[in-house]
């Protein structure tokens, strides 16, 4: 039973690092949009690559307001939502198994 303990334990830290990675993806895509950086340099098309599935979600559902994309902002509180739910509750049924 530690095994399957161990395991949900180090899922918990992977889901949790990933998501975290992703918040600085999304960051980092929020702030080259606005000083208009070169579409063709590799960094950005990389963020573009990585974020726009599911920002281009996002827009469907919620489009600009007054020119302002919230798309970025609804995905890090749902990010962060994940991480505050998702994270702790693998580690808790962890830690029942024990």
């Amino acid at each position: 039973m530690f095994m399957l303990t161990n395991f949900l334990l180090a899922l918990a830290k992977l889901i949790d690092f990933v998501l975290s990675a992703y918040i600085w993806l999304v960051i980092a895509r929020a702030v080259i949009s606005w000083v208009n950086a070169d579409p063709y340099n590799p960094v950005v098309r990389f963020l573009v690559q990585v974020t726009d599935p599911i920002l281009s979600r996002i827009r469907r559902v919620l489009p600009p307001m007054g020119g302002i994309d919230l798309s970025p902002m609804v995905l890090i509180l749902a990010i962060i939502f994940l991480q505050s739910f998702l994270v702790p509750t693998l580690k808790q049924i962890a830690l029942t198994l024990q």
